[in-house]
């Protein structure tokens, strides 16, 4: 049976007891949006890290919602990040609980206007100055159109060869803010050449790479993990580079998990996910590791609980130390975050 709903583990697994209850954590991804498909605010969002991990802080990322509908193009992507520093200032009021709730904000750039995005960039760090961390610009591509029913706003192709790109990417560089790069895994060449091209800059991996092997069998699911940890390996030898693990809810990985009606356990998930959780760490280790709930797209395959249960117990033997990387201080040293555990 399949369940009609966008994303149907959204609520699964509540029940779920929480692992390693007290360790703190940074949600490196999340976002907040109301399309008709499904609404997930600050509410939402709020329930979910009531439910038992120890989540202090998030980093929230664009999706392009709450653009402005009017004006110049290039300066519509501040309607979102207004919308999140709102958001910011609610629950740094403490009115909520302690979790710092979009902490952090990643807003939209169409670096395609190259050096113009200067401005983009300085409104919005004159309106959320104390939260606008960086900038994102999806440009995943693929030979087939399998994976773009997954996703609101297709981009378009060959955004990174753009003549205007790499001026735009000057101009993040330049004001010391992160770009959250997002891939599919045959694409990230071009962000090793990216990386190279800007040693100084700080480059984000979203979603460990980004594994394409939707409608794949075994054997092809297998072939494309041993592209992408060589990838990753690839990348992990530019220090610039750090690594987001997480999105692995998402449909385009294979797993399946998206189509089940019923809950899918946090065991079930970490079996998995694990080969794709180490390949990233072993590549980046875990002082450029960070991890991420990609929530709610990841509302797909894994529940909130499940989901962080998971990641927890897939690193269950690592030292206190490097957990403390991995899930927290990675996103607050790259982000700038000054967050209380």
């Amino acid at each position: 049976m399949t369940n009609l709903h966008p994303y149907p583990q959204l609520h699964a697994g509540r029940d779920e007891p929480i692992l390693d209850a007290e360790l703190a954590i940074i949600d490196s991804a999340h976002h907040l949006f109301d399309r008709p498909a499904l609404r997930y605010m600050f509410e939402d969002y709020l329930t979910d890290v009531r439910a038992g991990h120890r989540i202090v802080a998030s980093i929230f990322v664009e999706t392009l919602a709450f653009s402005r509908s009017d004006g110049p193009e290039l300066l519509r992507p501040l309607g979102e990040v207004e919308f999140a520093n709102g958001i910011g200032a609610m629950s740094a009021s403490g009115a909520y609980g302690d979790c710092r709730i979009c902490a952090g904000i990643i807003g939209n750039a169409d670096l395609r206007f190259g050096d113009q995005v200067g401005e983009l960039l300085d409104q919005a760090l004159a309106r959320a100055p104390e939260r606008f961390r960086g900038v994102r610009q999806i440009t995943i591509e693929d030979e087939s159109d399998a994976p773009f029913r997954y996703v609101t706003n297709r981009p378009a192709r060959g955004i990174m060869k753009h003549p205007k790109f790499r001026a735009g990417f000057r101009e993040v560089v330049a004001r010391g803010l992160t770009f959250d790069a997002a891939v599919f895994h045959h694409q990230l060449d071009e962000i090793a050449r990216l990386a190279d091209a800007f040693p100084d800059g700080s480059i984000v991996l979203n979603h460990v790479g980004q594994a394409m092997a939707m409608d794949l069998d075994a054997q092809g699911r297998a072939d494309v993990f041993k592209k992408l940890r060589a990838s990753l390996r690839e990348l992990g030898r530019r220090p610039n580079i750090t690594c987001k693990i997480g999105g692995l809810g998402l449909p385009f990985w294979g797993f399946g998990f998206e189509k089940r009606a019923d809950p899918v356990g946090y065991l079930e998930l970490a079996a998995a996910w694990k080969p794709y959780v180490e390949a990233a760490i072993e590549a980046f280790g875990p002082e450029r590791c960070m991890m991420e709930s990609n929530y709610p797209p990841d509302g797909r395959a894994a529940g909130f609980v499940p989901l962080w249960n998971a990641l927890k117990h897939i690193v269950r033997d690592a030292s206190a130390d490097e957990k403390a990387a991995l899930f927290r201080r990675t996103a607050a040293r790259v982000y700038r975050l000054s967050v209380q555990d």
